[in-house]
């Protein structure tokens, strides 16, 4: 059996389709009591309903670049997995960075040769990665998450401004220990990463240029989808 054959094997499309209905199940079950909370404390029905309205139409788009990145994903690890891991915890730069690391731990010298020479056993390796590399913050966060939050809380308290600054430094540290890494990886990635940036700084200056508050939920889409097409163009140029 090749990587394919097991990437989007009917079995697996059943399994991800079962834990998916089980996450929509809880998910109700948490909104029909959180409504018949909401009730008993006098929250009208009719808000409730406006809420839930407001709140649906502005689920869908965020919900775009998820989707791009099923897409993007989905040429790497095939359909069912990636759904899986996007509809419940995951994401598109995590996944694709531990596919990477199978990858190079496997001897192959990108993703893209890897899912075309490698077998079954490649992709269970992947599918282990993902899933036993990301327990690592589920399990901080059941022992740690509130002091942390509550740490966060009386910074905010204290100093005000800086609990927002202390949280941007947490990302940018994020971002600065990926960066280099992207830069490493080739000429085409590193232009594709700057192209996205550059994308996502010109949508971040016509939002307050020209007050298109609307645009915010988009930038992550756009920059996707220009980006991609970005690498493609690179690809070939450079090639």
């Amino acid at each position: 059996m090749g990587y394919f054959d097991v990437a989007n094997s009917p079995l697996l499309y059943l399994l991800v389709a079962a834990g998916i209905l089980y996450i929509v199940g809880l998910s109700a079950v948490f909104l029909r009591k959180a409504w018949k909370r909401c009730l008993e404390l006098g929250v009208s029905g009719e808000k409730l309903r406006a809420i839930a309205r407001s709140s649906a139409v502005f689920t869908v788009v965020p919900s775009i670049s998820i989707v791009i990145g099923l897409f993007t994903l989905s040429t790497v690890l095939g359909v069912p997995w990636p759904w899986y891991r996007l509809s419940v915890v995951g994401s598109v730069n995590y996944e694709l960075m531990a596919a990477d690391m199978v990858a190079d731990g496997m001897g192959y010298s990108s993703v893209s040769e890897m899912t075309a020479r490698a077998d079954y056993s490649v992709f269970g390796a992947v599918m282990f990665v993902m899933s036993i590399c990301i327990l690592a913050g589920i399990i901080i966060n059941i022992f740690a998450v509130e002091k942390i939050q509550n740490s966060m809380n009386k910074l905010k308290k204290k100093r005000g401004d800086w609990g927002a600054i202390v949280n941007s430094c947490f990302f940018l540290g994020i971002v600065a220990a990926f960066t280099p890494l992207i830069f490493a990886s080739g000429t085409v990635y590193a232009l594709t990463f700057l192209v996205s940036m550059g994308v996502a700084a010109l949508c971040v200056l016509c939002m307050r240029r020209f007050k298109l508050n609307w645009m915010g939920s988009f930038i992550m889409s756009i920059s996707l989808i220009v980006s991609m097409a970005a690498s493609v163009f690179l690809e070939r140029l450079l090639r």
